[in-house]
């Protein structure tokens, strides 16, 4: 076979089986989507990478924001060296590459993304500046409000949680009203606040290539701090790139790729590896330089 013509993403052509795969790994509790259940065993102490209720019934893991706003609001600022420390681990090992492979409500938003609908694409001047959002989602209400809005005991809300993530209505919600009658009994604003926020966020997903991603989600924030210093990183070869553009014209995250190809937005899906034409774009784990287009994926 031609060195022109070799198949492309052979590795990593597998990543939505990686993305399945790995939203049933943190959900593998199946038997409590039918007992309405929530797990509570010693897997439970453990975060899991990606975007996850806890109050999901199928969740083996804790959700890293959940947990990190426990430890803020029940500890008065002592904060758990684990949550932080996990969380710091899994952003320098691994960066948005999370966000890519491992979130499955990033896969959810992903596959919303398959109907067959007109893609809208942000313009730049509304988007970019709309990216930092969800900085100040991390910093307002997983961070701030939690710490310093607690009631007499000391103890703060898990305000993002209980006003914003719509995750948690679609993966903890839905699934414990409908499996318990006395939560259907008692649902009041709140839930019915969320789950608009949930259709909202489905709505767009279908438009949009992962809007929660890439405006709402404080993860993803605290993950791409991590991005331009993160082990797992793209790498552009200037002496190969013969500037054509293909690779921005494809990134479904609207990275700059020739300007920054580890920008903070960069969630390591491949794409622009899949288009680039010379060969430039490769993926690399510290030092050592993976197949070109190894990230490849055919399709969104």
């Amino acid at each position: 076979m031609s060195k022109n013509k070799r198949p492309r993403g052979r590795i990593f052509r597998y990543r939505p089986w990686i993305q399945l795969g790995a939203a049933i790994g943190t959900n593998a509790h199946l038997r409590g989507f039918l007992t309405g259940r929530i797990y509570s065993g010693e897997l439970k102490t453990a975060c899991v990478p990606g975007l996850n209720c806890y109050s999901c019934p199928g969740a083996v893991g804790s959700c890293p924001i959940g947990a990190m706003q426990a430890v803020i609001s029940g500890n008065k600022l002592n904060f758990s060296y684990y949550v932080f420390g996990i969380l710091i681990l899994f952003g320098v090992l691994l960066g948005r590459l999370i966000c890519g492979f491992l979130c499955p409500f990033g896969w959810i938003q992903q596959l919303l993304n398959k109907v067959p609908l007109p893609n809208l694409r942000i313009n730049p001047k509304i988007d970019r500046p709309a990216r930092f959002l969800k900085y100040g989602v991390l910093v307002l209400f997983v961070l701030a409000l939690p710490a310093f809005l607690v009631d007499g005991f000391g103890l703060g809300a898990p305000w993002f949680c209980k006003w914003i993530c719509p995750a948690g209505t679609l993966e903890g919600g839905i699934p414990l009203v409908l499996a318990n009658e006395s939560l259907r009994s008692g649902l009041g604003f709140l839930f019915w606040w969320k789950l608009g926020l949930l259709i909202l966020t489905i709505a767009s997903s279908m438009v949009i290539y992962r809007p929660f991603c890439k405006y709402v989600c404080p993860l993803g924030a605290f993950y791409a701090l991590f991005n331009r210093v993160s082990l797992t990183r793209m790498e552009l070869s200037r002496s190969r790139c013969v500037s054509c553009g293909h690779c921005e014209q494809v990134c479904p995250m609207q990275v700059q790729v020739l300007k920054n190809i580890n920008s903070t937005e960069c969630i390591r899906c491949g794409r622009c590896a899949q288009a680039c034409p010379a060969d430039a774009i490769a993926l690399h784990f510290g030092k050592i330089r993976l197949k070109e287009n190894s990230l490849a994926e055919p399709g969104k």
